[in-house]
């Protein structure tokens, strides 16, 4: 990222209590928790928004989720984009996953009413693996992580402007709840940040339980055509 980018990028941070933090687990929430403003133009943004509306139009907004993290939302999955928009969406996942990584071919469209909240909780494992990273479109928000056995200690506030990029993973996204701040709660650094009517367009990586799953299928397929390889060997010698 440019320097300049890098710069706003940490006025977007706030550690509360900052001389509790342990500088490695300061270091390590830093490098796996960060936004990128201005990740995608109005242009952008409107081009998602084009295609993503008509669809949660049709859906009410929910007053709570299966797991009670949420209040006040709705949600879908889309696979197929157009071209213009897969090549965003593509844009989010070479820039949070590293190479090579398995993801989920299904992108996650979760919107929030403005009256909405996220509550502090861990995504489950079932559902996706090490990265969690989103478009945040419509209205600016806080994220706010707290540590799961320090939760009134160690406490980190992201500021995610409307059109930025945020990216949750590996030891922020186990080690860390995240929460996104009701309207009456959503200051930071003691500034109110206004919340309107927000949607998170995100994107995860596999489950390990799958990726494993699918190795291991690989790893059996591979050794039972071992057997026949040389079955089939000791027959051509054989004729």
């Amino acid at each position: 990222m440019r320097l300049s980018i890098v710069r706003r990028a940490l006025d977007l941070v706030f550690f509360h209590n900052e001389s509790a933090w342990p500088s490695t687990m300061k270091d390590l929430i830093s490098r796996s928790c960060f936004v990128i403003p201005n990740f995608i133009t109005e242009k952008e943004e409107q081009s998602l928004l084009a295609e993503i509306e008509p669809h949660m139009k049709r859906l009410r907004y929910e007053k709570s989720h299966w797991d009670d993290a949420i209040h006040l939302y709705r949600e879908r999955e889309q696979r197929s984009w157009s071209k213009e928009n897969e090549t965003i969406i593509q844009r989010v996942r070479d820039i949070s996953f590293k190479k090579g990584d398995a993801h989920l071919s299904y992108v996650h469209i979760l919107d929030l009413h403005k009256d909405g909240v996220i509550k502090a909780h861990i995504d489950s494992t079932r559902y996706c693996g090490d990265v969690i990273s989103g478009m945040c479109l419509l209205s600016d928000a806080v994220l706010r992580l707290r540590h799961k056995d320090r939760k009134d200690e160690l406490i980190m506030d992201l500021l995610v402007p409307r059109r930025c990029l945020y990216r949750m993973g590996e030891y922020g996204r186990y080690e860390f709840t995240h929460e996104v701040l009701g309207k009456d709660e959503s200051f930071f650094k003691g500034k109110p940040v206004p919340r309107e009517r927000r949607i998170s367009v995100i994107c995860r990586d596999l489950p390990h339980a799958f990726v494993e799953a699918q190795q291991r299928a690989q790893e059996i397929a591979a050794q039972s055509a071992v057997p026949e390889t040389k079955e089939m060997a000791q027959e051509a010698e054989r004729t």
